[in-house]
């Protein structure tokens, strides 16, 4: 993205605040919020040649809105993308994705370690219609490799997984898509273009949750995906016009403002999350804990190499236990003795959050699915925000020292 005034281009910190659609006749310094569901057309015949898309204009607030065209063009500049397609939610991006570039008899390679809603979606959902799938380890590039077929059309990965942390190599998985005549799609909802801008690793489309680190403070759902401005426009714009996953105005501004200080929080929580993984690991009553910026995390330097040697702000771990009851039990405890985080199952928040995956964002899975994805009872995720470190591990060392 290039500075308008003809000046050299923008560092991302400028474009999160800067980039948007131009100031309206008034002249307004923080963007425009235009809370209207129709746009009073100049003559019939614009009318006709806007909604025909032969003529520039906003005709119909499903089809577009200038808020929501700021928050695509601020995040399109933040990803390094041509254009950017604003969605209702997280999971409608995703179902866009599959809408936009799938059909009958097409086949998808996915990891069997992204998040249980997509898993669903992908393996359960899009199957009623025809679309096949096969769920691969995450970290195993022979194994996504062996997956592809000749019918198919997409890769889609999630870098790193909720709630593990997994990290996948993304331009060898970028070598494997285009090998076979497919596209790549990355979630980059853990790690936001702050830390990772996976197109930069060969991927075709990243996808968003707004809903998460973009918003940063759990207020609005939103959604995105970044591509090529051809992808966007041929492929996901006419599912959005036909299927109404539209981001509501509102929920676009909050985002558009929450993008300002993306880069500055990340920083601070990612910090944060980095102690606060080295402290878990030294507590008796820890048995594993799943973070990239430590140095045994398996995809350790991966993670170094695609994030700008950053591990982001969420850490999980397992409390130690004898049996899946105990490890239940036990999770349980930790978080029923919170008193200052949020038992919440939101994530990317500037208060930290935590949660039991296997009974909240992983539980519609079967157990062989949480077992293939790691997804144990034992297993805590935090979201780490931006509370003092002290008062952050106190509470967690309340529940955790009256287990071990």
């Amino acid at each position: 993205m290039s500075d308008p005034r003809g000046a050299a281009p923008w560092h991302p910190e400028t474009a999160a605040v800067r980039v948007a659609t131009p100031r309206t006749p008034y002249g307004e310094n923080a963007e425009a919020l235009f809370l209207t569901s129709g746009f009073v057309q100049p003559s019939a015949q614009a009318a006709a040649a806007r909604f025909a898309g032969d003529e520039d204009g906003y005709t119909y607030a499903r089809y577009g809105n200038p808020t929501t065209a700021s928050f695509e063009q601020r995040l399109a500049a933040l990803e390094g993308t041509e254009a950017a397609i604003a969605t209702a939610s997280g999971m409608s991006a995703i179902l866009m994705l599959c809408l936009g570039l799938l059909q009958a008899g097409d086949h998808v390679v996915c990891s069997q370690s992204m998040f249980g809603a997509t898993i669903k979606l992908i393996g359960s959902d899009l199957a009623k219609f025809g679309v096949a799938s096969t769920f691969v380890p995450q970290a195993d590039v022979d194994a996504w490799r062996a997956a592809v077929r000749p019918q198919t059309r997409l890769l889609l990965a999630e870098t790193p997984t909720n709630p593990l942390t997994e990290v996948c190599d993304i331009a060898a998985l970028a070598d494997i898509a285009h090998a076979a005549g497919a596209l790549l799609a990355v979630d980059n909802c853990f790690a936001t273009p702050a830390l990772q801008r996976p197109v930069e690793w060969g991927a075709d489309i990243v996808v968003h949750s707004g809903t998460k680190f973009l918003d940063g403070q759990g207020r609005v759902m939103a959604g995105a995906l970044c591509a090529r401005r051809a992808l966007v426009e041929e492929k996901f714009l006419p599912v959005l016009r036909s299927a109404g996953m539209t981001l509501a105005p509102f929920n676009a501004w909050v985002v558009l403002k929450g993008l300002e200080t993306l880069h500055l929080r990340l920083q601070a929580q990612s910090a944060t999350a980095l102690r606060l993984a080295h402290w878990l690991l030294a507590h008796p009553a820890v048995a594993r804990v799943h973070y990239p910026g430590l140095p045994h995390h398996p995809q350790h330097a991966l993670a170094m190499r695609q994030q700008r040697g950053c591990g982001g702000a969420i850490v999980a771990f397992e409390v130690r236990a004898d049996d899946v009851q105990t490890g239940r039990e036990r999770a349980f405890a930790v978080l029923d003795a919170l008193r200052v985080l949020s038992l919440s199952t939101n994530l990317g928040d500037t208060k930290t959050l935590c949660s039991h995956p296997a009974s909240t964002s992983h539980g519609r899975l079967t157990e062989a699915q949480r077992q293939a994805a790691g997804i144990t009872q034992g297993l805590i995720r935090i979201s780490v925000g931006l509370e003092h470190f002290d008062d952050i591990t106190a509470d967690l060392a309340r529940g955790l020292d009256a287990i071990r």
